[in-house]
């Protein structure tokens, strides 16, 4: 029998994905320890209301939420969440927690200090680092795109992946895709909605920001598995746009970091792409490389938003 932490809550953003959406409230109840509630904020067309009505251990809430978009369905789920939870997590549907994760998670927060605001679960999988032999050059350090310090925050505004952790570490940033909030910490935090369509570096934006006021870190022994899905990626072409896009909007918002290591990272990243592409190693390299081009001539010498 799984103990209930009646003061836990999961949010879970998703969009006419019905069997990952049972995948993974199966995981949930598969947990040593299982969450209060669970809000399913839905994008979808089809609304996943029949998965949501399974008897489970805990309560699921089902909300629809148009227009589709990872951030405004995160918003709308903290603001659902019932008043007893005092700790608020999000859950993207495409992952599985390991059955001791949620134990784990709670453990560490229940011995943690009072300023850790937000913790990761530790992603198994993780894919090895992209673009390993570019990110190694000096001139890419002296433009402050990379660092060997896993989870840091550059004045660029690029952050480090995070990778599989061996031991409990402290970060800069923290992804969404599973992550548990004090709730004292999102009073004053939201999603900005902004990041719409395809949601990239939201989850830099929003932690980023909780870390000028509080701790963060990624717990190891809480672990689950990552199953991205085809269908959820964008065209090379406007993921190379999304990303300049949205690297300048996150910049622009935090005075302390710097527009102009930004714009040379992401001209170094351009070209990153475009040598791979050249080279045979990235199939998407070209279109990549051209929707850099296409955003940083539309952001021009755009001013700080």
């Amino acid at each position: 029998m799984s103990a209930v932490r009646k003061d836990l809550a999961f949010v879970v953003a998703t969009m006419d994905r019905p069997l990952l959406i049972a995948r993974l409230l199966e995981s949930l109840v598969a947990q040593t320890v299982v969450p209060g509630e669970v809000i399913v904020a839905d994008g979808g067309a089809t609304l996943v209301t029949d998965v949501c009505r399974t008897p489970r251990p805990f309560s699921v809430r089902h909300l629809a939420c148009r227009p589709p978009s990872a951030s405004r369905q995160r918003n709308a789920g903290i603001g659902a969440v019932g008043p007893g939870a005092a700790f608020v997590g999000f859950l993207d549907d495409d992952i599985l927690l390991e059955p001791r994760a949620v134990e784990a998670m709670m453990a560490f927060f229940d011995t943690a200090p009072a300023d850790v605001g937000g913790a990761a679960f530790n992603m198994s999988n993780h894919p090895p680092l992209r673009a390993a032999r570019w990110k190694c050059l000096p001139l890419v350090r002296l433009a402050g795109m990379y660092s060997r310090r896993p989870g840091a925050v550059m004045k660029s505004g690029f952050q480090t992946m995070i990778g599989a952790v061996e031991e409990t570490v402290r970060t800069g940033w923290l992804p969404s895709g599973a992550v548990v909030w004090r709730r004292e910490a999102l009073r004053r935090l939201a999603f900005d909605e902004w990041f719409s369509d395809y949601a990239y570096l939201e989850d830099l934006d929003f932690s980023y920001r909780a870390a000028k006021s509080w701790t963060l870190a990624v717990v190891a022994e809480a672990r689950y598995t990552h199953y991205p899905q085809a269908s959820s990626r964008l065209d090379a072409r406007r993921f190379g746009n999304k990303e300049v896009a949205n690297r300048l909007h996150f910049v622009r918002k935090n005075p302390e970091l710097s527009v102009g290591l930004c714009r040379l990272g992401l001209g170094l990243r351009m070209l990153m792409s475009l040598a791979d592409g050249l080279a045979g190693r990235d199939k998407h390299g070209f279109r990549r490389a051209l929707g850099n081009l296409d955003a940083l001539l539309q952001a021009g010498g755009g001013r700080r938003s």
